[in-house]
């Protein structure tokens, strides 16, 4: 299912530009307008504020209309365009900021329209991307689980990282088609680090094996995104996804945010499927470029 589009708002464009840490602010009440969209984007946005753009660990473009900030876009590891309904125009002005980049993020993600509008016009320029995932239903879910929650599923200890990074590992190279291992400090092993010591990992263990997982990996704006959701091939077929996604859906309600969101390709029925089960209903559709 597509976002509709309001027509294009009257006013003066005056076109993209980096943001400073002034307009960050600003740009967060942009993520608000659309809080599920933009919770990838937000919560880079988000660190901004606490510690500065230089800090946070990307760039971050703005466009504005009328002296007033309409649409963002985030630039570091995944360019994440944030462009409410009415703001179309700024798409071109984020191409043109993306073209004259210095690095180029390793995928496009977000909304459906606005990501493949932009890779659109950032195709001619760039390399042939690895895959696109052009149907990514968003689903949330803001009220308790429907099913019952699994109770051996908690959060993670940082002293069960050398048991978790293997399962991590797994779940990404299965996603994506690699493996992003690169050393015990890597960018990919520090950020499950960092997810573990944050209390937003969450596991079923058995023994030191690992049967379930997932991750908070994005929070912002009342939203928090599940990510790098796995269960155990040898341990699939038995429920444990259902109850386990039961389970962090609880957790996170309690803890971070009264909406639990993720993203999950059209063509993954099983996981459709749980999720569903669990409550989640889909509130809009991503899509993802991977460079």
């Amino acid at each position: 299912m597509g976002r509709w589009r309001a027509p294009l708002l009257s006013g003066r464009s005056t076109g993209g530009r980096a943001l400073t840490d002034a307009d960050v602010p600003a740009a967060l009440r942009v993520c608000a307008q659309v809080p599920v969209d933009s919770v990838l984007a937000a919560s880079r946005i988000a660190t901004a504020a606490e510690v500065g753009l230089r800090r946070a660990g990307g760039t971050l473009w703005g466009f504005e209309r009328d002296d007033e900030l309409v649409a963002v876009c985030w630039s570091g590891a995944n360019l994440v365009p944030v462009v409410p309904p009415g703001a179309e125009d700024a798409i071109p002005a984020f191409a043109r900021l993306a073209r004259g980049a210095a690095r180029r993020s390793s995928s496009i993600v977000g909304e459906r329209e606005s990501v493949l509008e932009l890779w659109g016009l950032l195709a001619p320029h760039w390399p042939e991307p690895r895959e696109v995932r052009a149907d990514q239903p968003s689903l949330a879910i803001d009220t308790d689980p429907l099913v019952s929650p699994d109770p051996l599923v908690r959060r993670t200890r940082p002293e069960e990282y050398d048991d978790l990074l293997p399962a991590c590992l797994a779940m990404f190279t299965e996603e994506v088609g690699y493996s992003p291992a690169s050393g015990p400090s890597g960018p990919y092993e520090m950020r499950v680090r960092h997810l573990v010591a944050q209390g937003r990992s969450y596991a079923r263990f058995d023994g030191s094996s690992v049967v379930f997982k997932a991750e908070v990996g994005a929070l912002a704006g009342g939203v928090a995104q599940v990510q790098g959701v796995w269960v155990d091939p040898a341990r699939r077929g038995a429920g444990h996804a259902v109850a386990g996604m039961a389970a962090v859906v609880q957790h996170v309600r309690r803890s971070f945010a009264p909406t639990v969101s993720l993203y999950v390709n059209s063509f993954n029925a099983p996981a459709l499927a749980v999720y569903r089960r669990v409550g989640f209903r889909q509130v809009g559709t991503y899509a993802t470029v991977l460079l």
